[in-house]
């Protein structure tokens, strides 16, 4: 096993903190705009994403105030299209889970080898987001 690198882990969770806080901000945001015959399942849809953001959230926020590391009261920045047909959201969705794809994988390169607790945190969410594309990738199949 090697060292965990303090810094670099609570760094990085703070800025997933920030992601999932500003996933709840925009799947709430999106959860109020849609329209249409399809409209109650695609909203509950989004009301659901946006209370699973807040959990990780949480448990990111755990996880960064047990190694020490102080969360912020910041999100993740985020910018408005302005589009809200319920294709133009589901692909701003895709592109915000891929980010948090991202993000996790790069936690788990950080803590790879340095904490098991933390290589099956960063696992675990990065199978969640990885089914969350997939999901959404199979919503936009009715639009292509």
């Amino acid at each position: 096993m090697k060292d965990l690198d303090q810094k670099k882990t609570t760094d990085l969770l703070k800025t997933v903190m920030e992601f999932e806080l500003a996933g709840v901000v925009r799947y709430t945001h999106y959860s109020l705009m849609v329209t249409g015959p399809n409209r109650i399942p695609i909203v509950d849809f989004f009301k659901m994403q946006a209370t699973e953001s807040l959990t990780h959230a949480q448990q990111v926020g755990e996880i960064l105030t047990g190694l020490e590391g102080h969360p912020s009261l910041r999100i993740a920045p985020m910018e408005e299209s302005y589009k809200h047909a319920v294709r133009d959201i589901l692909e701003e969705s895709l592109a915000h889970e891929r980010k948090a794809l991202d993000l996790y994988k790069e936690l788990l390169d950080t803590v790879a080898d340095a904490s098991v607790y933390l290589e099956e945190f960063a696992r675990t969410m990065i199978g969640t987001e990885e089914l969350h594309n997939i999901e959404i990738k199979k919503m936009l199949r009715d639009f292509s």
